[in-house]
């Protein structure tokens, strides 16, 4: 099959907090690349005044956290005409603010759980346990279970630490779950058995620590209304290209949408790159297939 691009730039690092996941990210992706066939230059961004290489005709954004997944290295790609992987601008803004993104999520009918949105000073009103989270942040940045009231100070002030908005959102006991979302397909449902059920940073980033079950062991009618409800996420949020959206499975059966990643981890262990082997396409077919789909709003 002919390439619709052949000169790409990858762009990884950039300054926010999920940086190191980041170079790891675009190390991988640039690999798959160069094995699927591209020429390919590695860019480490460390803000928006990142160059590009003369000739490159598309970027792949591995960019995870703030700069890379909130819209402003779209707005200046979109700006320099040059097809980009992933979401727009304006729907990776809506992702990657969750306060944004809850909104979007009640007014699609999207389930999600019981949440309020908290400025300092403010105090909280959900009865516990809860979950606090930083409204603009990844990887579980900031992120705390609060199942004690003498846990909030300290929880609080971590949080805060990330932005001057919080969600603290009811805490959901059950599965974690996730679907990647390539184009216009939802891939094969994903959980993750964590410790003590909470998937935190250090679950996340500590090799071992957690279990993936691939494809997961669900009943068929709440496999498929998993895809079907990632793929309406997507959607709503205006969304393109890949994604990956969170889940929590209640002990009665309901899901209930956590977020949606539009940059999500992307070495060949995260969890998208999972998704996508189960059902068949191998790492550098994966990011051959994304690159494919580079554009900017006006294409």
């Amino acid at each position: 099959m002919n390439k619709v691009f052949k000169k790409v730039a990858v762009l990884m690092g950039g300054p926010s907090a999920e940086r190191d996941v980041s170079l790891r990210s675009g190390a991988a992706v640039a690999k798959g690349l160069r094995e699927a066939g591209y020429d390919v230059t590695e860019v480490d961004v460390h803000g928006p005044d990142f160059g590009l290489p003369t000739g490159v005709e598309a970027v792949f954004i591995a960019l995870h956290g703030e700069f890379g997944e909130d819209g402003q290295v779209q707005a200046i790609l979109e700006k320099k005409r040059i097809p980009y992987t992933g979401s727009g601008p304006e729907a990776s803004r809506i992702s990657f603010d969750k306060v944004l993104s809850k909104k979007l999520f009640d007014k699609n009918g999207i389930p999600t759980p019981e949440y309020e949105i908290l400025r300092k000073g403010e105090k909280p009103s959900l009865s516990l346990p809860v979950v606090v989270k930083p409204a603009c942040q990844g990887s579980s940045i900031g992120v705390h279970r609060v199942a004690s009231a003498n846990a909030w100070d300290a929880a609080l002030k971590d949080s805060f630490k990330y932005g001057t908005e919080l969600i603290v959102e009811r805490y959901i006991q059950g599965r974690e779950l996730t679907v990647g979302v390539v184009g216009n397909e939802a891939l094969s449902v994903i959980e993750i058995v964590a410790p003590d059920e909470w998937y935190d940073y250090d679950a996340k980033y500590t090799k071992g620590a957690c279990t993936y079950l691939v494809p997961a062991n669900l009943e068929s009618g709440t496999y498929a209304q998993c895809q079907q409800i990632a793929l309406k996420t997507f959607r709503a949020l205006g969304c393109r290209g890949l994604g990956r959206v969170d889940f929590r499975l209640s002990a009665d059966g309901r899901l209930y949408v956590l977020e949606l990643n539009n940059i999500p981890g992307f070495t060949e262990t995260s969890l998208l790159p999972k998704a996508a082997g189960h059902a068949g396409i191998g790492f550098s077919a994966l990011c051959d297939r994304i690159i494919r789909m580079a554009r900017t709003d006006g294409a």
